[in-house]
């Protein structure tokens, strides 16, 4: 069976990535996202793993906001990502990383920034709008 074209990583190994904190699973993790960044391998992360990146790095390790953002960030700037929908994936985190706003808030916003949606909610706060990071 030939290798699939596209590797979906999950929650853990994209934070073994950035954290380094288990040394053989961020060797793993680190070569592989290296190639990524590189462009010799192709991923595709999920918006829900995403979901569980930010969460779990804000908090249960305690990373201020705006450090999840940028390190989440750079991620969707390695040749190897295959996310149709980087820039909205970036500009979320921008917001999250400047605002208070709740993350899938801030996914919300980004994607109606892009022009094709508008967003629905009861929410005081998403329907102020908040400006562009």
């Amino acid at each position: 069976m030939a290798k699939p074209a596209s590797v979906l990583p999950d929650t853990n190994v994209v934070l073994r990535y950035l954290l380094a904190d288990h040394a053989e699973q961020y060797a793993q993790a680190s070569a592989f996202f290296e190639a990524v960044r590189e462009g010799h391998r192709q991923a595709l992360i999920l918006e829900s793993v995403l979901t569980e990146c930010v969460y779990v790095l804000h908090k249960f390790y305690r990373v201020p906001r705006l450090e999840v953002a940028d390190k989440l960030s750079v991620l969707f700037h390695y040749k190897g990502i295959q996310n149709e929908d980087r820039a909205d994936l970036v500009d979320a985190l921008q917001r999250y990383g400047k605002s208070n706003l709740d993350w899938v808030d801030c996914l919300l916003l980004a994607k109606e920034a892009g022009g094709r949606f508008e967003v629905f909610s009861f929410d005081a706060d998403l329907r102020k709008k908040p400006t562009a990071p």
